[in-house]
């Protein structure tokens, strides 16, 4: 039987940080000839350091290829644990020990199961609360979360693909990401909020897992100091709350409470990890590239990788320690 879960949504309003345009990147050759590698192997590059970092439990969020604070945040988290100076900066006593054990990049289909899963995602609450599941709306979205990587990678490693027309037998250039395993069992979760960051750690403060987190936009709705995980639940359904959405017109027409069933594009993603303070809990998101760099009504968004991640390790009980 699906366990399900109704929550006050305190934490799942979405406010995004501004962004400048950026000219786009170049395409990427992942087969170019005149690169022969053998493995293992040193990283070389921002890219190299993303995949290699989040095969060891340890995530920048969406790997695209290029160096920013949630990079550095993860360089970190590595140079803790291999005992090196915490810089956040790729130096040489770094990519010395930082190494790709098998080549970055990988070649997968998807199934006729995968594609016959697509569906549109209604753009309103009351459309969501009527669709079955809140599935991938393209083979684009569920290959991106499926290895860790920001859509415009995909498609800068396959620069000649038509998205729109991906069949079982079309073979697609990706990172060579798995599912990644935390490395033990956590004595607690560390929560910054001034790093955005969140780090399971082990009885002896070694990290096992680190990876960006979204929080509240409003300072008086972050928690702070001991909190503890009262429940974990995979695949989620969510219940939404016009009073929580003042902001929206949609809401305030309504005035009732939705149903929205499960799926990665569910509201709170493909976990709920709920926290003993009321509507407060850590969960995924439909939205993974913003994660890090947006801010919620008061919960704590992973990236649904990141979230799947933390489910193998949750449990009810566990010490959250949320620190400014």
């Amino acid at each position: 039987m699906r366990r399900t879960a109704t929550f006050l949504i305190l934490c799942c309003g979405l406010a995004c940080l501004g962004a400048a345009e950026k000219k786009p990147l170049p395409p990427i050759d992942p087969l170019d000839p005149s690169r022969i590698y053998m493995y293992p192997r040193p990283v070389e590059n921002w890219l190299d350091v993303q995949i290699a970092l989040a095969r060891q439990a340890i995530s920048c969020g969406s790997i695209d290829g290029v160096g920013g604070r949630q990079t550095a945040a993860g360089l970190r988290a590595f140079q803790e644990r291999a005992g090196l100076d915490t810089t956040g900066k790729l130096d040489n006593a770094t990519r010395a020990q930082l190494i790709l054990t098998g080549p970055p990049f990988k070649q997968v289909t998807l199934s006729a199961e995968d594609l016959a899963s697509l569906q549109p995602l209604s753009k309103t609450w009351l459309g969501k609360s009527q669709q079955t599941a809140l599935a991938h709306e393209s083979a684009l979205e569920l290959l991106a979360e499926r290895t860790h990587a920001h859509p415009n990678l995909l498609k800068r490693l396959n620069p000649s693909l038509d998205w729109t027309t991906i069949t079982p037998a079309t073979r697609i250039h990706v990172p060579a990401i798995d599912r990644t395993a935390p490395l033990g069992q956590p004595a607690h979760l560390h929560i910054s909020l001034s790093e955005n960051t969140l780090e399971a750690r082990d009885e002896v403060g070694n990290i096992i897992m680190h990876c960006p987190v979204s929080i509240a936009r409003l300072a008086e709705k972050r928690p702070e100091g001991e909190l503890h995980i009262t429940v974990v639940i995979p695949n989620p359904d969510y219940t939404f709350d016009p009073d929580v959405f003042p902001e929206s017109a949609e809401a305030r027409e309504l005035g009732r409470k939705l149903l929205i069933q499960p799926g990665p594009n569910n509201p709170v993603g493909v976990a709920w990890i709920g926290l003993d303070r009321p509507g407060y809990g850590i969960h995924g998101t439909p939205t993974p590239e913003q994660v890090g760099r947006t801010e919620s009504h008061g919960c704590f968004r992973l990236a649904n990788w990141d979230a799947l991640t933390l489910l193998e390790i949750a449990r009810v009980g566990l010490p959250v320690l949320v620190e400014p």
